[in-house]
């Protein structure tokens, strides 16, 4: 009997120890995966260092790929770009023809350049000016000192502009025009004098020409004035002296805020604008 009740136990005993077994490792299973993590740990890891080396790598070149895709630009058909190029050529000599057509025939009715260039500097604020005030275009922000900055080139744009005018009042547009191809000339005395700036003998080589057709343009111009000559001149040394000052006063400097090149133009017209009017009103008020 007692026996029996010991084999029992002990059969129950078996049982339990087998089911605990399936629940939780025994020493054999523990010993498996003890051998299991340390082969792997044997294998070469990738070292921390390489990764570290490798993600700016990585970084680097994706990034270079994404800026590159996001700043460069869609490269169109060189002929297209060509033909763009040259109809604003084009659109260019068309409009500055119908421009001095027109004006001298409004010069011809109206014998008051000063007037008439007002007038037409003034044309531009209708152009501009909305733009600025409907936000469609961000309006530049100048302090006082910039504006003062600005001031000896709005003078240069204003004399380029009232020199041309008159120019064309006194005499033939041909010959204004004819004068006023002699600007390289002016910009070249300008760039040496005030920019120090002296260029190979072959460039003032080429300037000759110039020279000479304007001057024998001039002694067999009929209708030849002084005051067309010196008006054209005038609109000349102004072009040259802009150029040159816009250079000298504001290379590498950030003037102001949203002060692009279409902004710059329209507040250069504004201010010569402004200069105009008591101009005008001295020169032809009475």
């Amino acid at each position: 009997m007692m026996m029996k009740r010991a084999l029992v136990v002990l059969t129950l005993s078996v049982g339990v120890s087998a089911r605990a077994s399936a629940f939780a490792p025994g020493a054999a299973v523990k010993n498996l995966a003890g051998a299991t993590q340390s082969a792997i740990h044997k294998q070469t890891p990738f070292p921390t260092t390489e990764l570290e080396k490798l993600r700016p790598q990585t970084s680097l070149a994706l990034s270079s790929v994404g800026g590159a895709k996001a700043a460069e630009q869609p490269k169109g058909n060189p002929l297209v770009e060509t033909l763009q190029v040259g109809s604003y050529f084009a659109l260019w000599y068309l409009f500055n023809i119908a421009y001095n057509i027109y004006n001298k025939q409004a010069l011809n009715v109206l014998a008051y350049p000063w007037t008439v260039a007002t007038i037409q500097m003034a044309a531009g604020l209708a152009y501009f000016v909305p733009l600025w005030v409907l936000g469609i275009r961000k309006a530049p922000k100048l302090n006082a000192s910039e504006l003062k900055t600005l001031l000896p080139i709005a003078l240069c744009h204003t004399g380029v502009h009232v020199g041309a005018v008159i120019a064309l009042g006194a005499g033939a547009v041909s010959f204004a025009h004819i004068v006023k191809a002699s600007e390289p000339v002016v910009t070249c005395a300008l760039n040496a004098l005030l920019l120090g700036q002296i260029l190979p003998l072959p460039v003032y080589a080429t300037l000759l020409p110039i020279i000479g057709g304007v001057a024998i343009a001039s002694l067999k111009e009929l209708s030849f004035t002084w005051l067309a000559l010196g008006s054209a001149m005038l609109s000349n040394v102004s072009s040259a002296a802009r150029g040159v000052l816009s250079k000298k006063t504001m290379s590498g400097k950030k003037m102001g805020e949203n002060l692009d090149a279409q902004n710059l133009y329209a507040v250069l017209t504004a201010m010569s604008t402004l200069i105009l009017i008591p101009a005008m009103l001295a020169m032809e008020g009475t």
